[in-house]
């Protein structure tokens, strides 16, 4: 060995020893550090650990080489062809990948949803067998390694790969009280517009919230938000009040209910949708709700609801403040209120402190969002662009059809179709109960004709493929987890067939979900755990221990368990609301009373949040405590968490369509 190796490897050495203690304290080089202990956890996404050199083993070959030889030896037997398209495939993956952590760094939490459930869905759609290719395999261990690192890191910090739920400004400013201040009542009496078709007054209560909210960063963020949210159903709302005959200006009772977020969940009192109705009052008003679908988060049909209950209540109360009294507090309660008192006026109420405090600030909060809303420029809400009008065409549907298929034969995304159907509960619709499906406008013709070549019982797993250049029967089988012979038959024509761009295929998917033969209990082997249990049957373990009732983590051997897919009554995302201090109340004339109502509103669903990758659905927030977790793809399909859902997908990929 030579003076000058020797000291190369002295000095590499004793780099290497210098920059151990750094390495334990700091972590890797060229990496962001913060303080420790406030470290956020978008500053802590995990590198992907770099693939195991694959060396090809050749007669002489050094023993090390010799004694590894499983994903040498797969990729011998490779052709050139296919051992290319695996290396761009992985290359594909890691780029998705790191544009997620890029991402998420950033704080674009949907969008790194979006680029993790891509990377994996890159892997299991691609056609290709993941379980036997040997660098496949360990690409796919790798992304789930490393987004689930991910997840349980961001988990600690708060809501994991959704952004972190704020107590809405109209809650936080619920009790304040305002001193007599008339030269301020004054002065926005001069300065603003109050010309309403309903009665607008600017008195001590009223100027002093404008005033709060005027100087609050924090709800002038959520009026913005909720303004800029408004243009999707402003047209639909305006129409719908007008129909019923109500004043236009009560739109904005909704800025207060759910900033016109549909799915908005109130997690304590079970209010739900963008009017807040709850689960008893609903049905009153046609807002069915059962295991697949619940009408409160449809915009129109709670909206129509929304009108039919407030002027009902104004018909009774004789006075629409009395009747934004009678929406928050409860009908019942009102009508005491004013019997006890002797007065049918809501500022002598408020002055004799007949009302609680929720409702003596509810009232005058939605008359000052309805002014600034008015006034937009001297609030800087001016600038705004509105989100554009959700438009769409109405299939009433009494039969399963899952939404894949929708998207399919009306050539949109699966992300769309979820979108516009914010009520859905599940990825299909229900057998032998009247649903309205929307889809994109003008495609109904398309819809109904297609549809028209896949059998009713076969259209919550069958799917449809129009055939694009270069496909085959036998590509477009590998791709959407079919069979060639039976796209033939289904589609009339022979294996052997050539396709031609734009031929229209009927691809038959098996399902044992769809044909009723998923097993309802399961008696536990030796080895299980309740995490390999719900992996095995794609439930989480929350869903088991609750089906069960399970308080421990473990479960023995012989135990027999309910594994059965829960029915689902209310969205999985739950909003995080500040509770009132008042218990709920059923008061008389159907009330609409809660202890809470949700303020925050979920962003991610959000699309399928889940199941296709968007988020809408969304997405309403889920809470970090929850045993869903705000996961990639839409949890109302796959109730899991990143790796146990594309895990228990994967196991079953020869013969499911992942999640």
């Amino acid at each position: 060995m030579t003076r000058t190796s020797l000291g190369q490897r002295m000095r590499r050495w004793g780099v290497v020893v210098g920059c151990l203690p750094l390495l334990l304290a700091m972590g890797c080089p060229n990496e962001d550090v913060g303080v420790a202990g406030k470290v956020p956890a978008q500053a802590t996404a995990p590198s992907m650990p770099a693939p195991t050199p694959m060396k090809a083993t050749a007669s002489g070959g050094s023993g090390t080489a010799s004694t590894a030889p499983s994903a040498a030896a797969v990729t011998a037997t490779q052709s050139p062809a296919q051992a290319q398209r695996v290396q761009q495939l992985i290359a594909q993956a890691e780029r998705a990948y790191a544009s997620g952590v890029s991402n998420y760094r950033a704080g674009r939490l949907d969008a790194a949803r979006n680029d993790f459930d891509f990377a994996v869905d890159l892997l299991l759609t691609s056609g290709m067998d993941v379980k036997a290719d040997a660098q496949l395999s360990d690409e796919f261990d790798r992304l789930l390694s490393s987004v689930n690192s991910l997840e349980m890191a961001a988990l600690k910090q708060g809501n994991g790969f959704s952004a972190p739920v704020e107590a809405a400004p109209l809650d936080a400013a619920a009790d304040l009280t305002f001193a007599p201040n008339p030269e301020l009542v004054a002065k926005l009496k001069t300065e603003l517009s109050t010309t309403s078709d309903l009665p607008l007054v600017i008195n001590d209560q009223v100027a002093g919230y404008i005033d709060v909210f005027s100087t609050s960063d924090n709800f002038r963020r959520h009026m913005a938000a909720s303004l800029q949210r408004v243009g999707k159903y402003r047209g639909l709302i305006q129409r719908v009040l007008k129909e019923e005959g109500v004043p236009q200006d009560l739109i904005y009772l909704a800025v207060a209910e759910s900033g016109f977020e549909p799915q908005a969940v109130n997690a304590r009192s079970g209010a739900g949708g963008m009017w807040q109705f709850m689960t008893y009052t609903g049905p009153e008003y046609g807002l069915i709700r059962n295991g697949y679908f619940d009408y409160r988060f449809d915009p129109e049909k709670s909206t129509r609801a929304y009108a039919q209950y407030i002027k009902k209540l104004y018909g009774i109360t004789g006075d629409w403040y009395l009747a934004m009294a009678s929406y928050d507090w409860g009908l019942g309660n009102v009508q005491r209120a004013v019997m006890r008192t002797g007065y049918a006026d809501f500022w002598e109420l408020y002055r004799r402190n007949a009302m609680p405090a929720e409702t003596r600030a509810y009232v005058p909060k939605i008359l000052a969002a309805v002014i600034m809303a008015k006034n937009p420029e001297r609030y800087g809400l001016d600038k705004l662009v509105p989100s554009p009008p959700v438009i769409y065409d109405t299939v009433p549907t009494d039969y399963a059809i899952d939404m894949r298929l929708v998207a399919d034969v009306t050539e949109a995304s699966v992300q769309e179709i979820v979108a516009l159907n914010p009520s859905l509960l599940r990825l299909s619709t229900p057998k032998d109960i009247s649903f309205d499906l929307h889809i994109p406008p003008g495609t109904k013709p398309l819809y109904m004709e297609r549809l028209k070549a896949i059998p009713e019982d076969r259209r919550a797993s069958w799917r449809f493929h129009v055939a694009r250049s270069g496909e085959t029967i036998e590509s477009v089988a590998a791709a959407m987890h079919s069979h060639a012979n039976d796209i033939a038959a289904a589609s009339g024509l022979a294996v052997g067939d050539e396709v031609a761009e734009g031929d229209e295929l009927v691809v038959p998917v098996a399902s044992a979900m769809a044909n009723g033969t998923r097993p309802q209990r399961y008696t536990v082997r030796r080895g299980d755990t309740l995490v390999t249990v719900a992996d095995r049957f794609n439930v989480s373990v929350g869903e088991l221990r609750q089906w069960n009732h399970l308080s421990a983590s473990t479960v023995s051997a012989g135990r027999t368990l309910a594994v059965t897919e829960p029915v689902r009554m209310a969205p999985t995302a739950h909003l995080r609301g500040r509770g009132r201090g008042r218990g709920r109340e059923v008061a008389s004339g159907g009330a609409r009373t809660r202890g809470s109502r949700v303020r925050a509103v979920a962003a991610t669903r959000r699309g399928v949040r889940r199941s296709a990758g968007v988020a809408s659905r969304g997405s309403a927030r889920v809470s970090s405590k929850s045993s869903k977790h705000p996961m990639l793809g839409d949890v109302r399909g796959c109730p899991m968490s990143f790796a146990r859902k594309k895990i228990a997908c994967h196991r079953q990929h020869s013969d499911a369509v992942c999640c």
